[in-house]
């Protein structure tokens, strides 16, 4: 039997289409995704050989080209490489803010979770000490948590001050419960215990807040229970009336609009309330009054994708026996020990001091240092002290203060109530009391 006669080569493309071997040619379509690949990889390195160089817009390194090495990871590095790399990038993000607020008459959402993520502009990544954003909130339309509230008359928030109250990573009970393990442990060896929360920006100046936002509602229902445990369960200092007080006072809030920290006025606040919860009456021969003013990067527009945006505050001198300037430079970072130290002068606490605490310690430096003449500063979230070295702190010290912000309390997250290390400062303080 002989065989069929064989048909010749024929390209796919060339067969009829009814054939079911039929295959159109993408020769377009294949040539314009090389060209969009080529762009892509190419762009960033032409800008880099004329000179035009990425700059840092956020809070975050800019994104290494990743390695070959890391397999499938390779190709899901490569959108956040790319966006880093897009010299123009400040622009876009400046362009798309003026549109959004020419056309729409808002601010263009880049603080959205993960759904803005998707877009040529996505928002910047949170801050580490922030869970990433959740579902949607019960009791709200709106799905997912910001990084920045967008409020009246340009007044920003930080989204977090929502989202720990409402997506807790442990309960209020259990981080008072802990906190007074840790203030039993320092007071058993002898040593002086002081728990501080420095209220949120959004506690005490809520005016300005929209009418709606992810997690309004859940976190407003919290605030007050979280306030009562924070206060009695963990007898902590409360700083709301006297920080009102303030304001009333200078005539104005004393939270930037566009940062989350407090202004000089609540350094002052809390200085005074620590040295008056250490020595009662201490504080009565003290003399403050402003100085000068002065600029600092504010950081909520940060999370925006917007560079060199500035906030201004008030400096105040420090007098603390009514006639000696005491006040000093801001401390930059406290993620390892710093010491500072004075010569001893009334109205001053002589008491070997540590400040464990966070932000807040570091924007009321100037003025925590007019008031003790032996203080050590050291950031409870730092990865860059061990947690023997933060161990040693207390044991060097003999009053311990304990600092933190409403949110992180809130939310905890709060390294100092982990059960290892409540454990080491146990064992060692019990080694090391005072007499």
């Amino acid at each position: 039997m002989s065989e069929p006669p064989q048909l010749p080569a024929v390209h796919e493309a060339y067969l009829p289409r009814e054939h079911a071997l039929h295959r159109p040619r993408h020769g377009k379509r294949q040539l314009t995704a090389l060209v969009a690949a080529l762009l892509f990889f190419m762009t960033p390195a032409l800008l880099w050989v004329f000179g035009v160089r990425p700059g840092e817009i956020e809070n975050h390194k800019l994104a290494g080209f990743p390695s070959l090495g890391d397999g499938f990871g390779f190709f899901t590095g490569l959108p956040d490489w790319a966006t880093d790399q897009l010299s123009f990038r400040a622009g876009a993000i400046d362009a798309a803010g003026a549109v959004s607020r020419g056309v729409f008459g808002e601010e263009p959402p880049l603080d959205q979770g993960s759904a803005a993520n998707a877009g040529p502009i996505p928002a910047p990544p949170q801050s580490p000490s922030a869970p990433k954003s959740g579902p949607t909130l019960p009791g709200t339309s709106q799905a997912g948590y910001r990084n920045v509230v967008q409020g009246a008359d340009g007044w920003l928030y930080y989204g977090y001050d929502a989202e720990a109250k409402c997506s807790p990573a442990q309960d209020v009970d259990t981080t008072m419960k802990k906190v007074e393990e840790l203030r039993a442990a320092v007071e058993a060896s002898g040593r002086k215990f002081v728990f501080v929360v420095t209220p949120d920006k959004s506690t005490m100046v809520p005016q300005f807040l929209p009418a709606s936002y992810p997690g309004k509602e859940c976190s407003q229902a919290a605030a007050p229970n979280d306030w009562y445990k924070i206060t009695t369960e963990g007898h902590s200092l409360d700083l709301r009336p006297a920080l009102a007080a303030a304001a009333a006072r200078v005539g104005k809030p004393i939270y930037a609009p566009n940062d989350t920290h407090w202004r000089d006025e609540g350094g002052l606040v809390l200085a005074r309330a620590l040295v008056d919860k250490l020595q009662p009456g201490t504080t009565d021969t003290w003399r403050s009054a402003p100085s000068s003013q002065y600029d600092a990067i504010a950081d909520l527009p940060l999370l925006l994708g917007k560079s060199g945006v500035k906030k201004t505050n008030t400096m105040y001198t420090l007098r603390p026996d009514g006639f000696t300037d005491r006040a000093t430079e801001f401390i930059g970072n406290i993620d390892q020990p710093v010491h500072r130290t004075a010569a001893p002068l009334p109205g001053t606490i002589g008491r070997r001091t540590l400040v464990y605490g966070d932000s807040f310690s570091l924007a009321s430096s100037r003025y925590l240092d007019a008031a003790f003449t032996n203080l050590t500063y050291l950031a409870y979230s730092t990865d860059k002290t061990t947690q023997a070295q933060a161990v040693d702190q207390f044991v060097n010290s003999q009053v311990v203060v304990l600092q933190a912000v409403e949110r992180n309390v809130s939310g905890g997250l709060v390294p100092f109530t982990d059960e290892g290390f409540i454990k080491n400062v146990k064992a060692k303080l019990a080694q090391h009391p005072i007499r």
